[in-house]
């Protein structure tokens, strides 16, 4: 199924999504939405490498259609959580020097639908996108490209940790759950 939309771009189909994902779910719906939306509002497409940063303020299943349709991962860096637990999705484009924010409000949900699970992720892959998204321009900064950290040896554990997330314990690097550990004695 393709959304409804006024910016034509190439947007693999919602079968795709459930593949990489698992199952169809309405959060999984949802994410498809906004990620199409942002990417049709900021007039993108999928990135490659670091062309595109996405913003995600939940860890729920849309994160992983946000991944899937934008190319925004953790692996490259561009795929930044905040643990907000709201349905925002914010895409910023390098390229355009632009952002959207997505909201799903679905304020146009249909009473009772919720209840019929496949009914309900039709109405969301159908809905005219205005009765369930806010799209709005933002003028977000976008963070500094990936960087290559070097690890160091844990201390306590031996195991190598990313030298920004050592903790310093009597002058010896100390991974984070080690440090949480002796914090605690």
């Amino acid at each position: 199924m393709q959304p409804e939309g006024k910016t034509h771009i190439d947007v693999p189909p919602y079968e795709e999504v459930v593949a990489f994902h698992g199952h169809s779910c309405p959060g999984l719906a949802s994410g498809y939405r906004m990620a199409v939306a942002a990417l049709r509002a900021i007039r993108e497409i999928r990135s490659a490498d670091e062309e595109l940063v996405a913003i995600v303020e939940n860890d729920a299943c849309g994160v992983d259609a946000v991944q899937f349709i934008t190319g925004c991962t953790f692996g490259k860096g561009n795929l930044v959580f905040r643990d907000y637990g709201k349905p925002v999705y914010t895409l910023l484009s390098r390229r355009a020097n632009a952002g959207v924010r997505v909201l799903y409000h679905g304020r146009g949900t249909p009473e009772g639908i919720r209840n019929d699970r496949e009914a309900y992720i039709r109405f969301i892959l159908t809905a005219p996108e205005e009765e369930i998204l806010s799209v709005e321009s933002v003028n977000t900064p976008i963070p500094e490209r990936a960087r290559i950290r070097s690890s160091v040896r844990c201390s306590f554990c031996g195991e190598p940790v990313m030298e920004t997330r050592v903790r310093w314990i009597d002058g010896k690097p100390a991974c984070i759950p080690c440090a949480e550990t002796r914090s605690h004695d």
